[in-house]
């Protein structure tokens, strides 16, 4: 049997790996169309941060690895083109020019997603970069080193743009933010928003809501992001608005597409074809609080959904839950995290919810260097059940985030979660936990 798998990144080689040592005899191929395999795609900012570090830090896994102690049939500099679901065969370009094609009676699609772009002139200029891929980060990590780079444009604000926005300031390079959407973190409780908006201003970060972008233009050394109102000038401009689901491959060999053009899979990952799996920001998963589709792009669905094909293809059944959107990230001293439903989401889903939103600490009464940890909390009025949570605070809000996640897959309520025995120390948080008081909180307006 062949399993052939299109991509090397965090579902592909997840699922090479977990099926050879399942199945050491099976002939694993993987097809990836750069020379990058398995590498931190989510430490690349904080790799950026620093100047000494090297950005091929972040491969977890050389190439030669995989061929060599694995047994598994790596070829990198393999971009497939098309994919032959009648003849089981898919077909491509290697890096040379030269034509390729590849059998399989199992295939996995782990292409990933690209960068959204705008499609506005002077987008593809010297010097406007996105972040997604690790070639990326080589590009912003040697422009920034050879250019001698002052100032940044940002263009977006969502997590890559914020992570980004700490490690062109830890550079010491100047950075504007600019967004067309008038809100910032508009799925956020104001409240919170409020706090890491505070916290990007404080660390000398120009924030520029609401401006129609009309494109970049080249003047002299600099590059100018041209808005509705006025222009923005940097010797950079970071492109972080977000990602699309590489489905085009999919799409042409006539499998069906989910939420945002993902690839349509169910629990098992098989897609409308009984013979190809899809694993990884390309795929589609069900929301474990709606049970609806969703995608949610997450590194650790990525790898999760990589080992279930894997088990799938050599022969232990395997079925996935589904996602609660569970993600944190740093804004230089703030942790920010979130799980589940904003009011809004849960509306749109169907249920009838209620929000409480809390201050509390992240230590005990009386201990030294304790902080404010804000929680906003979600609940359904009807069934009772926890639908989300969002946090922000300088310290204890990472981990702690985990708590609701847990509840939201088990389905609890607002009331069983208010009843847990959470862990208590002054140096780590009050008797009554964040959490537990938001629970409890929540529980008189329900």
């Amino acid at each position: 049997m062949k399993f052939t798998i299109i991509g090397g990144d965090a579902a592909g080689m997840s699922a090479a790996s977990r099926a050879k040592r399942s199945r050491p005899d099976l002939e694993v191929v993987v097809l990836e169309q750069s020379l990058d395999v398995s590498y931190s795609a989510c430490g690349m900012p904080y790799n950026i941060a620093d100047p000494n570090a090297s950005i091929e830090a972040l491969v977890v896994r050389q190439a030669k690895v995989f061929r060599e102690k694995q047994g598994i049939d790596l070829r990198t500099g393999h971009r497939v083109n098309a994919i032959d679901t009648g003849n089981k065969t898919v077909s491509g370009n290697r890096s040379g020019g030269d034509r390729f094609q590849v059998d399989y009676d199992h295939l996995l699609i782990a292409t990933g997603a690209s960068p959204s772009i705008p499609d506005l002139p002077g987008f593809d200029l010297p010097g406007v970069m996105p972040l997604k891929s690790l070639a990326h980060g080589r590009q912003i990590k040697t422009f920034i080193e050879a250019n001698g780079i002052k100032r940044a444009v940002i263009v977006g604000m969502g997590y890559i743009a914020l992570e980004m926005c700490e490690a062109l300031r830890a550079r010491g390079i100047g950075v504007d933010m600019v967004k067309p959407r008038p809100t910032f973190m508009p799925g956020m409780h104001p409240d919170l928003a409020h706090v890491v908006k505070t916290e990007l201003e404080d660390h000398d970060v120009a924030l520029h809501l609401g401006r129609t972008l009309k494109g970049i233009e080249k003047s002299g050394g600099a590059l100018r992001v041209i808005t509705d109102d006025g222009a923005l000038e940097g010797d950079m401009v970071l492109v972080a608005v977000g990602v699309d689901p590489n489905s085009e491959l999919a799409e042409g060999a006539g499998l069906e597409l989910g939420p945002s053009r993902a690839i349509k899979v169910d629990k098992s990952l098989r897609t409308s074809d009984e013979n190809i799996f899809a694993a990884g920001d390309c795929a589609d998963a069900f929301h474990v609080v709606t049970g609806e589709r969703t995608w949610i792009p997450l590194a650790l669905r990525a790898n999760r959904a990589g080992w279930a094909v894997a088990d799938n293809v050599t022969g232990k059944a395997v079925s996935l839950d589904g996602v609660a959107g569970t993600a944190v990230f740093k804004a230089f001293d703030l942790q920010v995290a979130k799980t589940g439903l904003t009011p809004k989401e849960a509306e749109a889903s169907g249920f009838e919810p209620v929000d409480v939103m809390i201050k509390s600490r992240s230590r005990a009464h009386a201990q030294p260097d304790a902080t404010t940890i804000r929680v906003h909390m979600v609940g359904d009025r009807r069934s009772g059940r926890l639908l989300g949570v969002h946090m922000v605070g300088k310290e204890g809000v990472a981990h702690r985030i985990n708590a609701p996640a847990v509840g939201l897959h088990q389905r609890m309520t607002v009331e069983a979660f208010s009843q847990c025995d959470l862990a208590y120390a002054p140096p780590f948080g009050p008797t009554w936990d964040p959490m537990l008081t938001a629970a409890v909180q929540l529980l008189k307006k329900m």
